[in-house]
Order: C-alpha cells, then structure tokens, then sequence
C-alpha cells in the first residue's frame, strides 16, 4: 500500500522561488510538482501577483486547482477561470494612505492592480515596473489610478531601500492598510488584514486540508504569514534575511531549482 504523503499541501510563490529569473519553470520543478501530484498532494500557487497576471503561468504548470493570488486578496479557481473570493482596497483610503507615506518621505511613485478576473496593472508617470514581462497600462495622472476598484497599491521611491520606504510606510499608513514587500522593488499596500495566510487558509479549508500538512515555500517578508501558518517553512538561498529567520529550513536558489530539491526528497519517485 502506498504510504501517505507527509504533506497534503505545497504552497509555492512564484517570483524567486518556483520561478527562475527569467520567469520561467523548469522541467525538474514540473517533474517534482509530478511527483506532489500522483502521490495525492495539492499544490498551490500563492502569489502577489494579480489572477490576471497569474492565468498564463497556471496554465503552463497544469494547474487546474486553486491560486491565491493578490497577497491573499484573491483566490481564483483555475479550472472554472474565476474568482471565488476577493476583497477590495477602497481607493479613498488607499489614496490617503499614498498621502501619509509622501509627507514623510516626499514622492513616491504608484501602481495598482484593478480588482477582477479581468483588471489592468495601472502605473502612474515615473513608475518602473519591477518585472518588465508583465503587461501594464500607463496613465497620464495619479487620479486616474482610482478609475475602478482595486485590490491593491505599489509604491517605489527614488532613493529609498525597499526595507526603508516599507518601514516608513508601516508607521504612516497605520490601520489604514497593511503594507508588504514582495520582491525588489514592491512594497505593497493592501487590505487592512488581508496576507497570504489569510487566502492561503481559505483556499485550504475549501480543500478540506489543514495548516497541519501544508508546506510552504517563499522569498521574501510577504511569506512570513504563510510561514507561521503552515506546518513548515522552506525559504530560498537568497530569500530576505526577514524570511530566513522565521523559515524551518533554507533550499538551494529558485536559479537552482530549490523547490524540487525539497520536494525530491519528500516525495519520492514511485
């Protein structure tokens, strides 16, 4: 009889952890994701990225399962192609959030990403896109940020450290919203509360799968949550120090196929 597997759940980031740099997957994390799926596992995707940023790469992982999407914000069911649950940032308070980080700091430079199974990765005049495959639509001024509703904020600064200007914006924005850091050059304002945890939790109750037997891998501070939900914590060789402190055990690079590595070892080949 085949033994159970250790882990029901694998939770995996996208950028610096299941993909390499130049955005793509490589057949030896396919083959190790293989492996998680005939032995009866589910595997997740659980990423910053909005779901409409997310549909291309689902579907070259095979992934007809859910992916919490939008540091928690979302959780969008692959096979039906739709949103199960999101939740919005109300652009008022967004907006004077943007407010309070640029009294203390002088301007920084914006982004968001539209709410829906179809929104737009807006960006203001100045802002850089920090992955430039992603699609996005300039506009002309701030306001026009605020056009539809979105699920979240991105910020950059012109000689702020992201560590900097996310602290900063921690003890400006206050409750107004929780702020992250998801890769170089992301800090993020989102929903008061919302984390990859919180999503995370939700896409997993509706599987049936408790934090118990889910294993988690990641890169960066946004992570943490996920970290402290699940049973295990894997974080990437070049994973923020933030990161590695809370992580149960530290993997080879993404540029080294880290995930498979672990997972090689946890489920091995039939």
């Amino acid at each position: 009889m085949a033994s159970t597997p250790a882990y029901a759940l694998i939770a995996t980031d996208l950028d610096g952890t299941l993909l390499r740099g130049d955005d793509t997957v490589s057949d030896r994390s396919l083959a190790a994701l293989a492996r998680v799926a005939r032995a009866g596992a589910r595997h997740l995707v659980v990423t910053g990225r909005p779901a409409p940023r997310v549909r291309p790469l689902l579907t070259r992982l095979g992934c007809t399962s859910l992916a919490v999407c939008g540091q928690g914000a979302q959780v969008y069911d692959a096979r039906a192609g739709r949103l199960l649950w999101s939740v919005r940032l109300d652009r008022e308070l967004a907006e004077t959030a943007l407010g309070k980080v640029e009294a203390e700091v002088g301007q920084v430079y914006a982004a968001v990403d539209q709410d829906g199974e179809d929104g737009l990765t807006l960006i203001e005049p100045g802002y850089r896109m920090p992955h430039p495959t992603l699609p996005a639509v300039r506009v002309g001024r701030r306001a026009d940020l605020w056009a539809e509703p979105i699920s979240k904020v991105l910020l950059r600064h012109a000689e702020l450290s992201d560590d900097e200007l996310a602290a900063v914006a921690r003890s400006a924005v206050g409750s107004l919203a929780s702020v992250t850091m998801s890769g170089p050059g992301t800090v993020e304002l989102q929903p008061s509360g919302v984390t990859k945890a919180t999503g995370l939790a939700l896409a997993a109750e509706r599987l049936g799968i408790g934090a118990e037997r889910a294993l988690a891998f990641g890169d960066m501070p946004n992570d943490i949550p996920m970290f402290r939900w699940a049973a295990r914590g894997v974080a990437m060789a070049g994973a923020h120090p933030e990161l590695k402190a809370v992580a149960d055990e530290v993997t080879v690079s993404n540029e080294d196929d880290g995930v498979a590595v672990v997972l090689e070892r946890l489920f091995p080949a039939a």
